[in-house]
């Protein structure tokens, strides 16, 4: 919004010209997002206290976690709220691809909003039964997927980079469909499990995120996407400021969510942020650098499937409590200790992915 404003008075004022770099407009991104969320965040706190939205802790889990019963979820309202009115004001809004993110971001949050208010307003523990979540979630990724497919202009678009190997780039087809589908239900469904500790799943969102957008900037540039053998994607630079509204605000909410959290984001942030993540991914042709980068996130989801799968098959379980974060924390790890490791892999994770840019 504010990139046409700047576009028009640079008519008159040589000085609005640098409200053009992406670079500029990802750095006020960040601070706008970051601003919102703090300044928003005691009222939004205050707010979700006063309608008595506090989180229902499962009895089953870790003993630890019974304290927290009652503390306000939903908070990641908080977190798209900053992302929207960050990436309204600094985005060029001709931009498909804004438009693509900022809409798959709105549906799975809405998905996460309907499951959050069913537990905590509605008091059904159960919240939106699976399938039912699933099902919005496949008609929402299979609605981005497609738009994507139909709408690319060139074949990299939609072709499948492998990385660490500068020319194999294997061609989809349809099946990018249903490939685009699976990464951003499954990025989305693999950031809400992880969400199950203070501040656990938002700073490796907001790595990841950052580092995304970092790519999308090289992608979207000629020079920098030909230097690096990567996909060159045009528009796909534009999302810089996505990803960077995406940090501001995930930073900013960490400010309430750290340990002991005041907040927690609920499904509405963990649907949202990791649909956000994965259809990020897909537009710049890196999937399976996401999924590296994520590796926090994948190992938690096959955590799940593989404590799901052996008990079913053997009547035994693999760890004490999946997702794995509870492993850690009934062997007897302090809840701080398993998210800033948990926070640490995820730095040396999104270094390797960024080396697969230059390792090729």
């Amino acid at each position: 919004m504010l990139v046409w404003l700047a576009d028009y008075l640079s008519q008159f004022y040589s000085l609005f010209t640098v409200f053009q770099y992406l670079t500029l407009r990802g750095i006020l991104a960040v601070i706008t997002s970051l601003v919102i969320s703090w300044v928003f965040g005691p009222a939004v706190i205050r707010k979700l206290n006063q309608l008595q939205m506090g989180q229902v802790i499962r009895s089953d889990g870790p003993q630890t976690h019974l304290s927290k019963a009652g503390t306000p979820t939903m908070g990641g309202a908080l977190i798209l709220l900053a992302i929207f009115v960050s990436t309204l004001l600094w985005a060029d809004l001709g931009n498909r691809y804004v438009w693509v993110v900022l809409g798959t971001t709105f549906f799975f949050g809405l998905v996460g909003w309907v499951d959050d208010y069913r537990k905590v307003v509605e008091k059904d523990p159960r919240g939106l039964p699976a399938r039912w979540k699933y099902f919005w979630q496949s008609v929402f990724g299979l609605g981005a997927a497609l738009v994507l497919y139909y709408g690319a202009q060139t074949p990299a678009e939609t072709e499948l980079i492998v990385p660490f190997f500068k020319n194999i780039a294997l061609t989809m087809g349809p099946f990018y469909i249903l490939f685009t589908y699976l990464v951003i239900v499954g990025t989305s469904n693999a950031v809400n499990l992880t969400d199950g500790l203070d501040g656990l799943a938002i700073l490796p969102a907001v790595l990841v995120g950052g580092a995304l957008g970092v790519i999308a900037y090289l992608t979207g540039n000629y020079q920098f996407a030909n230097y690096l053998h990567i996909p060159f994607i045009s528009g796909a630079g534009e999302l810089l400021i996505v990803a960077a509204a995406l940090c501001g605000a995930g930073l900013g909410f960490l400010w309430f969510n750290t340990y002991p959290a005041m907040v927690f984001m609920g499904d509405i942030g963990a649907l949202a942020l990791g649909a956000a993540l994965g259809v990020m991914a897909v537009i710049v042709r890196q999937e399976i650098v996401l999924a590296i980068m994520g590796g926090v996130f994948v190992i938690e989801t096959v955590s799940v499937i593989l404590q799901v799968a052996s008990f079913k098959l053997t009547g035994k379980r693999i760890f004490r409590m999946a997702p794995l974060h509870h492993h850690y924390e009934l062997k007897g790890w302090p809840e701080p200790r398993v998210i800033v490791r948990f926070w640490i892999i995820t730095v040396v994770l999104v270094l390797v992915g960024l080396a697969t840019l230059k390792i090729r």
